[in-house]
């Protein structure tokens, strides 16, 4: 039995926890779950992520209510009948699947998972990102999965509907230390259908491509636009950055892929979403990382079952406390701040914005406990 303490980071270190067990098929007891938020213990998203692991793992759970600060997780080995879950009003449906993705590594057929909930609420992954930003991403070390988005959830009413589909995977080390210059940028801007007559998704991509060409990076914009039916109003816009592309195109693996996000907000202007997230792609152009904050907690965990190199924005709390959870779990990952960047020579810099000057941090492993 794992012994781990969650006091730190959040909802993090117990989806990692979850996805670890899973695929060791050892369990584990976290105490403090949540314990420095201000409401402590389990939400409904993380009961959610517990369901949904315990339903594949065939686990037996303890503590797995709502509020509850103390968890027992012991899997009984792994099944691929198809799941669904709840979250309820607008928890975050794009975290339940984070957590189950992992498994791929130890699945003998696919598993179809469907969460109703929150496809695109604050402080976890809009939908458009998991889809375009992390699936090909992870394509390209050799994990496959499916995302569809029968319907959009936005908060507080969620209703929304997530499908996701994974294939059996045996990953390859992560090679992601060195970063390419981005060829383009996508920019999908998605909002309700009762904003449709404001034009907030258009008006959000305008948002994108002003900050663009405030900060004179001169970069060719692909945008997709959508108007959707769902529960509650809102909005979302997603950029991403994409390099190295092969002659096949679309969404197909690329040697570089990273996501900026942004939510519509009550009384926010579309064009200041948008610019919110050309900020946030702005903000990384200057580091030197292949992948972005977000991508650089999510992957931690496939560095450890895969092996490899990746160098990361920053070194956050979260990756320090999801690196704690890795670890215990008898994973070999070594974590090197302030490195100098592997970026190659003649990689040149984007017009207007000048040659990154961030060192970032590198993790690696050789894919062992």
């Amino acid at each position: 039995m794992r012994r781990l303490d969650g006091r730190d980071g959040g909802g993090q270190p117990l989806r990692t926890a979850l996805a670890l067990s899973v695929v060791t098929g050892e369990p584990f007891e976290m105490t403090n779950v949540r314990g420095n938020r201000s409401t402590p213990g389990l939400k409904a998203q993380h009961v959610a992520c517990v369901s949904v692991a315990a339903t594949v793992s065939n686990a037996d759970v303890e503590g797995g209510e709502v509020g509850s600060s103390t968890l027992r997780f012991s899997p009984r080995g792994v099944r691929t009948d198809p799941v669904e879950a709840a979250v309820g009003t607008a928890g975050s449906a794009t975290l339940v699947c984070e957590t189950l993705l992992p498994a791929a590594v130890a699945l003998d057929d696919p598993l179809s998972l469907t969460v109703t909930g929150g496809t695109d609420v604050r402080w976890s992954p809009p939908a458009d990102y998991l889809r375009y930003a992390k699936r090909p991403l992870c394509s390209a070390f050799g994990v496959e999965f499916g995302v569809s988005v029968p319907r959009r959830g936005f908060y507080p009413a969620g209703g929304g509907r997530l499908s996701l589909r994974i294939e059996p995977a045996e990953p390859t080390p992560l090679a992601l230390s060195r970063r390419a210059e981005p060829d383009e940028l996508r920019v999908y801007s998605v909002a309700s259908d009762s904003l449709a007559e404001a034009t907030v998704a258009e008006r959000q991509v305008e948002g994108v491509r002003d900050a663009l060409a405030d900060a004179g990076v001169e970069l060719p914009v692909r945008s997709s636009v959508s108007s959707v039916e769902s529960d509650s109003p809102g909005s979302v816009v997603v950029v991403v950055a994409r390099g190295g592309e092969d002659e096949r195109g679309g969404d197909c693996p690329a040697s570089l892929v990273a996501g900026f996000d942004a939510y519509g907000e009550r009384g926010t202007p579309a064009e200041t979403v948008g610019s919110r997230a050309a900020a946030s792609f702005l903000d990384w152009l200057r580091g030197d990382a292949p992948v972005d904050r977000h991508m650089a907690d999510q992957l931690l965990v496939w560095v450890a079952l895969a092996g490899g190199r990746v160098r990361i924005p920053a070194v956050t709390d979260h990756v320090r406390t999801n690196l704690d959870v890795i670890r215990a779990f008898g994973y070999d990952v070594t974590l090197r701040a302030g490195e100098d960047s592997d970026r190659g020579a003649g990689s040149g810099a984007v017009a207007g914005l000048g040659a990154g000057t961030g060192t970032g941090a590198v993790v690696e492993s050789d894919g062992g406990r």
